[in-house]
């Protein structure tokens, strides 16, 4: 009876967060749970961190407001570029009250009496929660309000203004090393916070607020981007020596990457370090069939990104900008054809061919695509297990952290980016060629890469877009290379040799025409009625166009006006006017 009126006060909670979110840090957690009659055992500490799991617990499968995606009308980057956020126009800063969810458990669990093991592993998870909710703040604002324990409505600091980034960012490493030294090694199956996703959150903290000081000098903190370069790169180790994961290989070559994305359970794959489990007994889905096709395509910049089968790059190819959807694919990476929807490809596992769709760019998102059918019902109704950490991003920050700070070795390049490679049957990365023949593609990208590893970096660069591309990490990487550059120039689409029929699934029969107007349809008058009745049909009125007039690689009509990047406020986003006018020791920062 007790859990069940516990969960019917979250929920309680939770609506009244989201009905009234100016005085949430302010609420009494009193009116909702008596600690008096709650957090007296460990068994009610595991009973109220089960609340943080659905609320602040997420498995990305979109590449969103990055330069991974081409067309996204609505997201908050298209309107960034398009100058339209402003305070007065922008969302957010309304979740606190998962802050003081957690901040309301770390407040009384001194009432707990229990082993004590048992505590400190639910006090850890907590801590975990809060590092992690604090990170996605710094890294949307930079400083913010640093609250250590639950507001009532006489503290005094309920209406104090931005704490230091730097305070702010120990205090998350702070919480992270304490979850780092008592949580448990495992807690059931792989889908509860664990020691091992205490490091991994760690290493992607620590390599994104390292990074971020080196090459952001508007902070002036460049000096003590080693220490989190270091703790990246440590945290990364404890992971890698542990002995307890592998990058995953039961399958063959793609067939072991597409698994990590696709298959029903995680259950026991040796790369994954926690997982979701999206079952329809357990009545939770999700919504992964939404990637192909739906709003969204990828980008031609992601496309170029991939390397060619023998290891060299695709951009080394003369004429490369002017290879058509179905030269694309031929001899790449194997991971291009598990990320991007490929000639032939079929949702259905049968003999029709999914036709993409260039009205979005024609580089539709396949990674995360429930290949079986039974497993797509609909709208939440997915059940593929997603992945919330896995060993590959973490071998990955272990290289660039190294990297980063000098002490990279041919021996760390062999343990990390050489695993990846290995898996999908692709040629190994030399450290010395690298840094030796820098890919001037990659060079022009990240102009701000200097020094003796420069190759290097960029190179690691290159195969942590491909290996973690749709995964939710390429906007916090753009933003922690200080690359807004990539985000100002207009996102292409795949190339178009000509206006008319196109074949998009290999099969030499037109599936699609790209037409000036419904009414313009000349350059289609030839083809015989039997081969065009079923071929769909685009116009450039749709809002995209050609960049040659009638070639060229697919545009969008919202860029036409240009992008636009301020350097450095576009790294940053303004709090919501309300908020600031509710707060006024509240201040914008960077322009806003």
């Amino acid at each position: 009876m007790k859990n069940k009126w516990l969960l019917l006060s979250l929920t309680i909670l939770g609506v009244t967060a989201a009905s009234c979110n100016k005085d949430f840090l302010q609420r009494d957690p009193q009116t909702e749970i008596s600690p008096d009659a709650f957090f007296n055992t460990p068994a009610d500490l595991n009973t109220y961190v089960n609340g943080f799991y659905d609320s602040q617990l997420s498995s990305p499968y979109d590449d969103a407001n990055s330069d991974n995606i081409s067309s996204y009308t609505g997201s908050e980057m298209d309107k960034l570029v398009h100058n339209g956020i402003t305070p007065n126009t922008i969302g957010g800063w309304d979740d606190w009250d998962q802050l003081r969810r957690v901040n309301f458990m770390l407040d009384n669990v001194y009432k707990t009496k229990g082993d004590a093991a048992e505590i400190a592993h639910y006090t850890g998870v907590a801590r975990y929660f809060r590092a992690k909710f604090y990170f996605a703040k710094i890294a949307t604002y930079s400083d913010v309000p640093w609250y250590g324990h639950a507001l009532s409505d006489v503290d005094s600091s309920m209406y104090k203004g931005r704490d230091p980034r730097a305070m702010v960012a120990d205090s998350v490493l702070d919480d992270l090393q304490y979850a780092v030294d008592h949580l448990k090694e495992k807690d059931g199956n792989g889908t509860r916070v664990n020691k091992y996703a205490a490091l991994t959150l760690m290493s992607r903290f620590c390599l994104f607020e390292g990074t971020f000081r080196k090459y952001h000098s508007e902070l002036n903190l460049q000096s003590s981007a080693n220490k989190f370069l270091e703790k990246a790169a440590w945290a990364a180790e404890q992971v890698m020596n542990s002995g307890k994961f592998n990058i995953y290989t039961s399958a063959n070559g793609a067939a072991a990457y597409r698994a990590l994305f696709v298959s029903t359970t995680l259950d026991g794959n040796s790369e994954i370090i926690q997982w979701r489990d999206y079952q329809a007994s357990l009545g939770i889905g999700n919504n992964t069939h939404t990637v192909l096709g739906w709003v969204w395509s990828l980008s031609q910049s992601l496309v170029n990104t991939y390397l060619m089968k023998d290891g060299t790059p695709f951009t080394n190819i003369a004429g490369y900008d002017k290879i058509d959807f179905l030269g694309t694919f031929n001899n790449r990476d194997p991971r291009l054809a598990e990320t991007v929807a490929y000639p032939g490809f079929s949702i259905n596992m049968d003999n029709v061919s999914y036709v993409a769709k260039p009205n979005l760019g024609g580089y539709d998102q396949l990674k995360f695509y429930p290949r079986d059918p039974a497993l797509r019902k609909g709208w939440d109704l997915n059940y593929t297990a997603l992945p919330i950490y896995r060993l590959g991003e973490v071998l990955l920050n272990y290289a660039e952290a190294k990297a980063e700070l000098g002490t990279i070795t041919s021996t760390d390049i062999t343990n990390t980016i050489n695993k990846l490679r290995a898996r999908v049957n692709m040629p190994l990365m030399d450290m010395a060629a690298a840094n030796a023949t820098i890919d001037p593609v990659l060079a022009a990208e990240y102009t701000n890469v200097i020094g003796a590893n420069k190759g290097l970096i960029l190179e690691i660069r290159r195969e942590r877009r491909v290996e973690l591309a749709c995964e939710g990490l390429r906007a916090n990487d753009v933003n922690r290379w200080k690359a807004g550059n990539l985000l100002k120039e207009a996102p292409k689409g795949m190339y178009v040799r000509a206006i008319g029929a196109m074949d998009m699934t290999g099969d030499n029969i037109p599936d699609i025409a790209i037409l000036p107007s419904p009414t313009d349809t000349s350059s289609i008058a030839n083809i015989p009625w039997d081969k065009k009745k079923n071929m769909a049909r685009y116009y450039l009125t749709d809002n995209f166009y050609l960049e040659n007039g009638t070639s060229g690689h697919i545009m969008f009509v919202a860029d036409r006006a240009g992008r636009n990047f301020i350097e450095p406020q576009f790294y940053y986003r303004p709090i919501p006017k309300d908020q600031t006018t509710l707060n006024d020791n509240l201040k914008q920062i960077f322009g806003w």
